[in-house]
């Protein structure tokens, strides 16, 4: 599933494309996918500017000047492709939108040429409009936690989260409402970096240990981000390149394998139906 990076990575792939542009015609060519697409769902989008985007955790945010946002998530595998012509940029045009693959479920044709198709094989994404001015009142948003990349996040930040729980840290990393937009690579890879072992109590992490992995989540967020993401089975860029973060794991995907820092073997054990990957002597 598309985690933190990947989305950020869309969000920053769209700017240029969507970013002050109207939308000029709407495809739609399923009722929906996880869930039912919102009534009118072409209707409302089409003549619509887009005045920004953002993302919240898992979410991208495309803002209209309609007064509504058009709220987007991946699910497993879905992907915002870029086709057509982009003013004053170079596109590779992969052929999305056009009728090629039967994944293409949306697909909004903006002034200036630019085609952005919301292509999802495996159809657990989905797409909903909301009111801006009460965006933080949707269901999908409102019990969400903090994100790790946002202003004033510190190891405070967890001591609060993680206080009297006795789940592990990999699960507490992974609860949305503790934590926003960290998945199973980032939470493997973060706990590796700040030496702590997936299945110790959360609420039994010290101050310092937490201000390191404070700043383990950071650092691996900020450096996925820039590096596109990680493009393991499905994720692409919205230019259709891969992302590239893959190539610079420490322990995700990685068992049996010398561990960077200390060579021992590295160890895989599975948490709520999930892969955790530790080395075993450098994570307590």
């Amino acid at each position: 599933m598309p985690e933190l990076p990947e989305v950020e990575t869309v969000r920053r792939g769209l700017l240029p494309v969507l970013a002050g542009r109207r939308i000029e015609a709407v495809e739609i060519r399923r009722d929906g996918l996880r869930r039912p697409f919102p009534e009118g769902l072409g209707r409302r989008l089409t003549g619509a500017r887009v005045t920004g985007i953002g993302r919240r955790s898992k979410y991208l945010l495309i803002h209209l000047d309609s007064g509504e946002t058009l709220l987007a998530h991946l699910g497993m595998s879905g992907r915002m492709l870029v086709g057509g012509a982009v003013l004053g940029s170079y596109v590779h045009d992969a052929g999305a939108g056009r009728g090629g693959s039967p994944h293409d479920h949306v697909v909004l044709h903006v002034e200036g040429g630019a085609r952005v198709t919301f292509n999802d094989a495996r159809r657990f994404g989905s797409l909903d409009l909301w009111p801006t001015a009460r965006l933080a009142e949707h269901p999908s948003l409102a019990a969400l936690g903090p994100e790790p990349l946002e202003e004033g996040f510190s190891g405070a930040t967890l001591a609060a989260a993680f206080a009297g729980r006795r789940t592990s840290a990999k699960a507490a990393l992974l609860d949305q409402r503790l934590l926003a937009g960290v998945g199973n690579i980032y939470a493997c890879e973060a706990l590796a970096r700040a030496g702590i072992h997936p299945a110790r109590a959360a609420g039994r992490i010290g101050r310092a240990r937490l201000d390191r992995l404070a700043q383990a989540l950071r650092a691996v967020l900020s450096e996925a981000v820039e590096a596109g993401g990680s493009s393991l089975r499905d994720h692409r860029r919205p230019d259709g390149e891969l992302g590239l973060f893959q190539h610079a794991f420490r322990v995700y995907g990685r068992e049996g394998e010398p561990c960077p820092s200390c060579a021992a073997p590295l160890r895989r054990i599975v948490q709520g139906g999930r892969s955790s990957f530790y080395c075993p002597a450098c994570q307590r």
